[in-house]
This record gives C-alpha cells, structure tokens and sequence, in this order.
C-alpha cells in the first residue's frame, strides 16, 4: 500500500522529536550499524568486488559504452537504477542497470546477516536507517556518475510500437554511469524543449507504459508527498504532487519487474509480489465516501478509472486518495515453485505479475530476485546461498514490511498532531473513513488542513460527512481525538 511520505526543510521539531524517538525504540527500528558490519563494509569498497567465480556469479559484460544515466530525488546518493534508451526498429530497447549488491556482500558475512536483520531501509524526515552501510549503498556499490565502472545486473527489455514487452534477458555487467540527474530538473529540460532524445524516450515510453496499464486494468496510486513548513509558532502542510516524469521512469522500474516476474513464473522458481483482489465491499465503501465528498464517481466508471480521475491537488480528491489506498490489503511475497505457479500470483492493484528487483540497495528481496533472473537467463545453476534463502524471505520481509509502515505511519500521525496542535477545540468538516459501530469512534478525513484523526461519536456513518471539534491532541503518541458535534 503506498505511504504518504514526509519531508522538512528546517530541523525536526523538538515538539514531536520525542515521538519519534518513542517510535523507533518501540518498534526497533536500526540506528547505527554494528563496527564490524562497518568494518566489512570498509574493506570490501576498498578492495572491490567479490571475486565472480569463487561466489558462483559468472562472466560479467562490458557495457560501459552505453550512456547510462540515473534519475532521483535531487541530493540522492544511493543509486539503484540507471537506464538507457533507444528505438530498434518500429518499437524500443529499454537498458536497465540494477545496482548488483551480490558483488560487495558475503553470503552470510556482517554484512549479509545484519541486511537479514533490517529487511529495508526505514525512513523519517532528514534522516533513515539504511539497508547497508553507506560505503557501499552511497559509494562503492551506488551507480554514481564518477567515472568509475561499476557491477550491475543489465536488463535488456525489447518493447514493440504500443510499449508492450516482446522479450527480456538480465545479464551480469559493467556499466559507468555518465550523469546523475533529478526530477525537477530532467521535467524542466522537457517542458522546455531541452531534452536529448533518449529523455524525450522516457516521455514517450513511460507514456506508452501508461496507457499498457490502463488497458490491463491496473493503477498506480501517486500520493504527493507531505513538506511540514513552519510559520512562526506555528506549522502547515504544504503538499507536493508527484511530477510526471516520475511517473514515467516509475514505469520503467515496473516494467522491469513484470518482467523479472514472468521469468520466474515460466521456470517456477523464484519469489513475487502478490496482491489479492480488492473486495467489492471495499469498493462501496469508497463510493460511500466520494459521495460525502461530493466527488462525482459515475456507476459505470471502475475503480481505476476513478483512481485516474482525482485531482490531489484538490483537498477533497487528496481525502480521496488517502480512503483508496485502504482498498488494496494483503500485500506478500510469495515463494514460486511446482506447487505454487500454476496459482492465482498476480499483484492485483498492477493487475499484472510483478517482483520487487530494481532497488537492492533499499529491499533486501531485490538482491535475491536479480540473482534468480540473472542464473536463469545464463541458464547455470541458481547458487544455494540463494536458494536456501527463498523459503525464509517471506517471512523476514512481512516482518520488515510490518515495522518499516508502522514506523512511517506514527511519522505521519505525528506531524499531522503537529499541524493540528494550534487548533484544539477549533469545529471542522469531514469525513468518516473508517467506522467502529461497537466502541462508537473511527477515522475523520479532514480536507483542510489534509489529516486524519480519531472521532467519537454515536451514530456515525461510513462515507458520512460530519462537523466534530478536535478535543485533543498529543505530540508525544501522535493521536489526535474529535468528537462529532453534528
């Protein structure tokens, strides 16, 4: 389920810096890595990679003659994913670098163990608890624009003229990347007519990819991202709606594990990202809700469609947005084999076969799933490192995948008792999201300042639109209770 990230430009308050403190004790989210995971770290980026046949990874190929470049956040140093672009005849080439991770990490080494340990990295305004220890996930192992050549896991995916894939190979490689570029300023030179012709690809692939998803049923939910800004004493939110380059290169790295999913699937052997169904009941919740918001969603109209429709630059289509990313639950990683691929595996949101395997320096499964694609395409025996590895991955991710959302959502219910903190017993409007009839509260969806919050109150209604003062609020835990006056 999409998070609702948070981002400040000055210091953490040292209003809610206590809660966030609370939060990573009680949850055990990782702080500093231990000296000799640090140590290992330090020796293998100054050593350099793994020896490739000791550690059964095979050949590598020379692909630094290719232009690859990376796109990011602006200031990001750990850089999974670079690409490149090209048309071959009447469709495209998609070149896809993957940072290879299993050349700087020892199977069950410091380094290797301590990863197992934290899944993922966890993140919290202006700060995070990375995966691996900067010398490798922000220098050695990063696809930094430095001139220096790189291992990488290289995707060769072939598209035809409508952006569908034809076919798909992932070889070891060596790439240099030749630029680092962010966002902001690869959809300016866009905008602007300054683009080279490989980004105008990214457009015209990422478009076509796009239009792939919508014609398969699926949707991706861009939630913007939340800036907690200070105005003297006081704090607001300013939202930050994604820009559509993001998407587009967001599409790349889906296309990528679609890809990585069906070759896994064909040879039944593997790990994927599954998603069941949404349930229809969750559907009329939703329509309830859209219609208290006074948001138009015809019969006729899906869900995705729907999805496409809102506008979250609008406060009642961002209090939309937010209800639709409850519809989808049930999020796992699901092991493929004999007994498993011939079963419903599908990431029911993409309504397509998907696996995590582009960001290996942030998600531990991403290394395990290169690996596998790697091996089956060069058809030589998937190492047993890996594959004694698959059964436990389940597990060990739900785990981290549990921690790292219950971490990012006391982040957020924290800065939303920040914004909210001047306005105890002030009356606002909103919308009952979620309804517990039994104990007589839920969840309010405010529009303005965009929030959620505890309400109390008999007779409450999902999709209900109410007027409920906010009683109180408080830093520490990140709660904030209304109590309906209407």
């Amino acid at each position: 389920m999409p998070a609702r990230h948070i981002t400040m430009q000055q210091q953490v308050p040292d209003a809610i810096r206590a809660g966030i403190d609370r939060l990573r004790a009680e949850l055990e989210v990782p702080t500093a890595f231990p000296a000799g995971v640090e140590q290992a770290a330090a020796d293998i980026a100054a050593s350099g990679p793994l020896d490739e046949q000791a550690w059964g990874l095979g050949e590598r190929v020379d692909h630094t003659n290719k232009p690859f470049v990376t796109i990011d956040p602006e200031g990001s140093m750990d850089l999974d994913q670079a690409m490149f672009l090209e048309r071959a005849g009447d469709g495209f080439l998609v070149w896809y670098a993957i940072a290879d991770v299993a050349a700087w990490v020892e199977p069950g080494g410091p380094i290797d163990v301590e990863a197992h340990r934290r899944g993922q990295t966890f993140y919290a305004p202006l700060e995070r608890a990375p995966l691996h220890p900067s010398q490798l996930s922000e220098a050695a192992a990063s696809l930094l624009a430095d001139g220096r050549p790189r291992p990488a896991l290289v995707w060769r995916i072939e598209l035809d003229a409508q952006g569908a894939q034809r076919s798909a190979h992932v070889e070891r490689g060596l790439v240099a990347s030749r630029e680092r570029l962010d966002y902001v300023g690869v959809q300016k030179m866009l905008d602007e007519g300054e683009a080279s012709e490989w980004l105008e690809l990214l457009r015209e692939i990422g478009q076509l990819r796009e239009q792939q998803e919508i014609t398969r049923g699926g949707v991706s939910l861009n939630l913007p991202e939340q800036e907690i800004v200070a105005e003297g004493d006081d704090w607001r939110v300013v939202f930050r709606s994604p820009l559509p380059v993001e998407g587009w290169n967001a599409q790349i790295s889906l296309l990528t594990g679609m890809a990585a999913a069906q070759l896994m699937l064909d040879a039944k052997q593997g790990i994927v990202r599954t998603l069941p169904p949404a349930d229809e009941r969750d559907v009329r919740k939703l329509r309830a809700i859209a219609q208290s918001l006074r948001i138009e969603w015809p019969a006729d109209r899906g869900y995705p469609d729907f999805v496409r429709s809102l506008d979250v630059s609008q406060p009642s289509h961002l209090a939309m947005m937010t209800s639709c990313t409850r519809l989808f639950r049930g999020a796992a990683y699901t092991v493929v084999d004999e007994t498993t691929a011939g079963g419903n595996l599908k990431h029911n949101a993409l309504a397509a076969n998907y696996a995590h395997c582009t960001a290996p320096l942030r998600r531990l499964v991403d290394r395990y799933v290169g690996e596998v694609c790697v091996h089956l395409c060069s058809k030589t025996p998937i190492p047993v490192w890996v594959t004694d590895a698959l059964a436990t991955l389940p597990d060990e991710m739900r785990a981290s995948d549990q921690r790292a959302k219950k971490f990012e959502r006391g982040i957020v219910d924290l800065t939303e008792a920040l914004v909210l903190s001047s306005h105890v017993g002030q009356v606002f409007t909103g919308t009952v999201v979620e309804h517990d009839e039994k104990r007589d509260e839920g969840t309010i969806s405010i529009p303005e300042p965009a929030t959620e919050g505890r309400i109390k109150g008999k007779d409450l209604e999902l999709g209900q639109e109410v007027s409920a003062r906010l009683e109180t609020v408080d830093l520490t835990k990140g709660t904030v209770v209304f109590v309906a006056t209407s």
